[in-house]
C-alpha cells in the first residue's frame, strides 16, 4: 500500500506586530540591559518578528529611540497646574519637572546627551525655560545658551548620581576618591582635609534645586 504523501511544511509570515508592541519590548531590553544591547535584530528576535517587519513601523534605531522618548513622556510628564507667573518660579518648576523624571529613568538621559535626541512631548517645558529666561532681560540667543546650561547641569548631575548608584550596587570595595581623602596633607590642601571625613556625604545631598536656582542669579546678573 503506497504511503501517503508527505505534507509540505511552510514557514508562513510572521506574526502581525503592532507599534505599542514594539515600543514596550523595546523598553523592556533599555530598563534591563541599557541602550548599548537594543538592536533592530534582537527586538525582533524577542518579539517573535523580522528585522524587515520592524522596518514596516520604524525606520532605524534612532527612530525607535525617539519613540522610547516621546512614549516615556507622554505617560511621565506632567505641566505645572497652575503655571507660575514669576519667570524664576516658572523657569525652576519645568526644570524641576524634567529632573524629577528624567532621573526616575536614567537611560533617557544617556539617550539624550549620546544622540542630541528630544522628545516632541517634553519640548513645552524647553518653551516654559526660554521663555522664563526672556522675561528674565536675557535676548533670545542668550536664553538659548543659558538652557543650554541648565541641562548641561541637569544632565551631568542625573548620570553622576545614577553611575555611582549602580557602581555602589554592584561593587562593594572603596572606591578610588575614598582611598584619596583617607590621608590628605592640611598644609598643601587645608579645606579640604578639614571635610575630608565628611566628603562622601556632602557630595551626595541632593542640591540640584539650589544649584539650578544659583545658575539662575547667576544669568540674571550677567544680563
Amino acid at each position: 500500500m503506497p504511503r501517503p504523501p508527505i505534507p509540505h511544511k511552510t514557514t508562513g509570515r510572521p506574526a502581525r506586530i503592532t507599534r505599542e508592541e514594539i515600543i514596550r519590548t523595546a523598553r523592556r531590553i533599555v530598563t534591563e540591559d541599557g541602550v548599548g544591547r537594543l538592536t533592530m535584530r534582537r527586538l525582533a528576535t524577542e518579539i517573535g518578528s523580522t528585522p524587515m517587519a520592524l522596518y514596516h513601523h520604524v525606520r532605524d534605531k534612532e527612530e525607535l529611540l525617539l519613540l522610547l522618548l516621546d512614549d516615556y513622556a507622554t505617560r511621565s510628564l506632567r505641566r505645572p497646574d497652575p503655571l507660575p507667573t514669576d519667570p524664576h518660579e516658572r523657569i525652576l518648576g519645568a526644570a524641576l519637572a524634567l529632573h524629577d523624571v528624567l532621573a526616575a529613568c536614567p537611560w533617557i538621559v544617556e539617550v539624550l546627551t549620546a544622540d542630541d535626541l528630544m522628545s516632541t512631548s517634553a519640548l513645552w517645558f524647553v518653551e516654559q525655560i526660554v521663555a522664563g529666561l526672556t522675561d528674565c532681560g536675557l535676548t533670545l540667543d542668550q536664553a538659548v545658551h543659558a538652557y543650554r546650561a541648565i541641562w548641561y547641569y541637569t544632565a551631568g548631575e542625573i548620570l553622576v548620581r545614577a553611575t555611582a548608584s549602580r557602581r555602589r550596587t554592584t561593587d562593594a570595595r572603596a572606591t578610588y576618591r575614598d582611598r584619596v581623602f583617607t590621608d590628605l596633607d592640611p598644609a598643601e590642601l587645608p579645606h579640604l582635609s578639614q571635610v575630608a571625613d565628611r566628603w562622601a556625604g556632602l557630595t551626595a545631598e541632593d542640591t540640584y534645586e539650589h544649584g539650578l536656582r544659583a545658575l539662575l542669579n547667576g544669568f540674571s546678573a550677567t544680563r
